[in-house]
């Protein structure tokens, strides 16, 4: 069985790396997908999804180089599922309301910002206007 996930969105925070004890760079960062769409009654919707994405080795060192909030990115990877519900991790914000995140274990991870784009470049402005810091679970 085999299974891949592909995303494209853009980073809600800067990357954090860090090493296994066998030496091993580990980063991880988070990313926002946005779909804006029209509902039937005629309001527009805007809906976002997070995912926490995980790189390891020389990948993971050249995403926390290169990599800052705001950056656009695509993902390719595999679904990592929440070992106590075997789906997505549930949590509750600050608010009450529930959510859930997805996590990735990235293969590849494709740069889609150039240098100058990145804090402009968020489909609906900040990444934290859709969904602030306090919401993001991780």
């Amino acid at each position: 069985m085999y299974h891949t996930i592909l995303i494209v969105g853009n980073l809600g925070r800067d990357p954090e790396m860090r090493y296994t004890p066998g030496g091993q760079a580990v980063t991880n960062f988070n990313v926002a997908t946005n779909r804006q769409y029209t509902a039937s009654d005629g309001t527009p919707v805007k809906e976002t999804i997070w995912f926490r994405v995980s790189t390891w080795g020389r990948n993971a060192e050249t995403c926390n180089q290169y990599l800052r909030k705001g950056s656009k990115v695509l993902v390719e990877g595999r679904l990592i599922p929440d070992q106590a519900s075997g789906g997505p991790r549930i949590w509750t914000r600050q608010d009450g309301t529930p959510a859930a995140s997805f996590e990735i274990s990235a293969n590849t991870v494709r740069f889609l910002s150039s240098r100058g784009e990145v804090e402009s470049d968020l489909p609906f402005g900040d990444a934290g206007d859709t969904a602030g810091d306090d919401d993001i679970p991780f």
